[in-house]
């Protein structure tokens, strides 16, 4: 004799079957990682991001009980680390430790992205930071006016750390909102373009803020705002763009880790939880703040959607000022 189930009895079946299909899921997890961990720096040794990378490096090897090496492939504004990281095994085994300016202004300056944007997803926003406006004193500019009158009349010269950089963007940001001439001069780097403002070969900069602050102190260079949504803790009198009524130059760096989008999410939620185990310990925390980076600890959609967000921003900014790479 043939029964029908019962719609209870085929609740409970689907639901047994879904805890089964869930457990066997997460039973891969436990054995992620299973060998060292790879996280790709797309910037050069030494600064922020590679501070960061092996910051967190260090916290979730004792977490995760494997080594954490840091390795470092900087060019083409991070496109060379990013699109080793995409055409990696999507096994959780590398990870890119990077900025959002990678994905979300190279899109539109580099005529030959060397991957596609779906290629990656985001594990975590880890943390931002702003920038710091700075000039040379040589030219008399003491606040945001004298740099915006300076610019509407004679024009000015900024330097960044490389073509498509926060750098870059920023002072392309400031000629286009403000209306004034800005000519951006590209360097191998924060250090040089730091240098060259302050030993007079360009005007000025809007890079980061502690490779700047040692010739603020030292009067080698005049501070004028910050372009963070709060002021910096290094630089608490320093004002943010946004007091000095000039919102549409705020602007921050994102700094993101990202694996292959085919990377099983329970090995993302591994990596996520660690990370953010990681963030939680008070010396890595002392560290970020040593570097002006604010802790976001941003996962899941809502990382997607700010990445997409800041995209959406720059695109008009990208076109209207001409901002191309070969």
């Amino acid at each position: 004799m043939t029964h029908t189930p019962t719609p209870l009895l085929r609740t409970v079946a689907l639901a047994l079957a879904c805890l089964s299909s869930f457990s066997a899921t997460w039973a891969q997890a436990p054995g992620f990682p299973t060998k060292p961990v790879k996280l790709i720096n797309s910037f050069p040794p030494g600064g922020p991001s590679d501070i960061l990378a092996r910051s967190l490096g260090e916290a979730m090897q004792q977490t995760l009980k494997q080594p954490f090496v840091v390795e470092n492939r900087p060019g083409a504004g991070g496109n060379l680390g990013a699109d080793l990281v995409a055409k990696s095994a999507p096994d959780g085994h590398t990870v890119l430790i990077g900025i959002d300016t990678t994905f979300t202004i190279n899109p539109g300056i580099y005529k030959n992205m060397p991957y596609k944007l779906n290629d990656l997803k985001p594990v975590m926003i880890i943390a931002s930071s702003g920038l710091l406006i700075g000039v040379n004193p040589a030219t008399q500019i003491k606040t945001m006016n004298d740099l915006i009158a300076r610019g509407r009349g004679k024009g000015l010269t900024f330097s960044s750390g490389s073509n498509g950089s926060p750098g870059h963007l920023a002072a392309e940001i400031f000629g286009d909102a403000a209306k004034v001439k800005v000519t951006h001069v590209p360097y191998k780097g924060n250090t040089p373009a730091v240098t060259a403002v302050i030993s007079g070969e360009v005007d000025g900069g809007v890079l980061a803020t502690p490779g700047m602050l040692p010739f603020v102190k030292a009067d080698k260079m005049n501070a004028l705002a910050v372009t963070s949504r709060k002021r910096s803790p290094l630089a608490p009198d320093v004002p943010t763009v946004a007091e000095l009524g000039l919102k549409e130059l705020s602007l921050e760096v994102f700094y993101i880790a990202m694996v292959p989008t085919a990377t099983p999410p329970e090995v993302v939620a591994v990596l996520q939880k660690a990370m953010t185990e990681a963030l939680a310990r008070p010396d890595i925390k002392t560290r970020l703040d040593g570097l002006d980076l604010l802790i976001e600890a941003e996962t899941g959609n809502a990382a997607a959607q700010r990445l997409e967000s800041l995209r959406n921003r720059y695109a008009p900014i990208i076109k209207a000022t001409g901002m191309q790479i070969e």
